[in-house]
């Protein structure tokens, strides 16, 4: 069922450890491992395995923590990785020197997102001490949360709000990063900037869309949300000035009949790409954004070489654009 379910998954629930009691005697009954849902090759739903074998993560370096996960969810992106999307890029960024054999990534723990309570530090962590519950986004070349017990980073790690229970914590981190990442750190708008822009974003009752139609509305932008009608309603909830349904017509032709945009935000990728960027305002600096990158899908295609000249001639050609 935890293949099927695209909200949070309960995991079950501990009482915090002690601190100076250490992870590694409290699982020696259990020799050292834990349940986990696995993939052991790539394909659909079938392909998902429940253990109780896998192997308990261990703390490898200084600045990490191991959680005891209490609530995971599932995202999109969970669901591609089950089908092989970004395998030879991931599998580069796990073992760059190709020091391990073929297929290391299995058996391979999908979920991104954790909320929890910490069981260990390492060394260098000073922010966090065991008992502490906190909420994570674990990057997608580590093995994933939806398992008993999961390994991050001290900088992948943060406090969970109090005023969250954790399975609503858990389905937060990563939609709510990658809006942030798309929007500030690569779409270069903040509160200080954001005031009066013309902001369109295409699929925007997701996860993603929902927390950056509120982002950017709360900087003061103007903001035309592309959905499904049914989900219109939510989108004037979270402020959208406009919403167009993509089913009640040509979108394009619909878009095409409103004043350009400062910024898009496309959460779709595919046609969307071929006429999208002529909404956008003319040697304005206007901005374009896509969730749906090249790289990954022509690595897997072509190989790495191949895969990232690719890449260069398609995004080069669309930034001159």
């Amino acid at each position: 069922k935890a293949g099927r379910r695209s909200g949070p998954v309960r995991l079950g629930s501990a009482r915090p450890g002690r601190p100076g009691l250490s992870v590694e005697r409290r699982v020696s009954a259990r020799s050292c491992a834990m349940p986990s849902w696995v993939i052991d090759r790539y394909g659909r739903n079938d392909v998902l395995r429940f253990t109780r074998d896998m192997v308990f993560p261990t703390i490898h370096f200084p600045n990490e923590v191991i959680i005891k996960v209490h609530a995971a969810s599932l995202n999109p992106i969970d669901l591609s990785m089950r089908s092989g999307y970004g395998a030879t890029a991931l599998n580069m960024k796990r073992d760059p020197l190709k020091l391990k054999s073929m297929d290391t990534e299995f058996p391979l723990t999908l979920g991104r997102d954790v909320s929890g309570v910490v069981m260990e530090c390492g060394l260098s962590v000073s922010y966090f001490k065991p008992g502490d519950e906190v909420w994570a986004a674990i990057p997608p070349w580590k093995q994933g949360t939806l398992s008993e017990f999961v390994v991050a980073s001290g900088n992948e790690v943060s406090f969970k709000p109090k005023c969250l229970s954790h399975t609503e914590a858990a389905s937060l981190p990563y939609v709510g990063l990658t809006a942030w990442s798309a929007v500030n750190q690569v779409g270069g708008l903040n509160q200080s900037n954001c005031s009066g822009k013309r902001v369109l974003i295409l699929g925007a009752s997701g996860g993603v869309g929902t927390f950056a139609v509120q982002l950017v509305k709360a900087w003061g932008a103007h903001v035309t949300a592309v959905c499904s009608h049914d989900a219109s309603t939510l989108m004037k909830k979270l402020g959208a000035d406009d919403v167009i349904d993509y089913k009640s017509g040509n979108l394009e032709e619909q878009l095409k009949t409103l004043p350009l945009f400062d910024f898009i935000l496309d959460n779709v990728g595919g046609s969307t790409e071929k006429w999208a960027l002529d909404l956008l305002k003319k040697w304005s600096g206007a901005t374009y954004v896509t969730l749906v990158t090249p790289f990954l899908i022509n690595m897997d295609k072509l190989g790495v070489a191949d895969g990232m000249l690719q890449t260069g001639v398609t995004v080069g050609s669309k930034t001159v654009k």
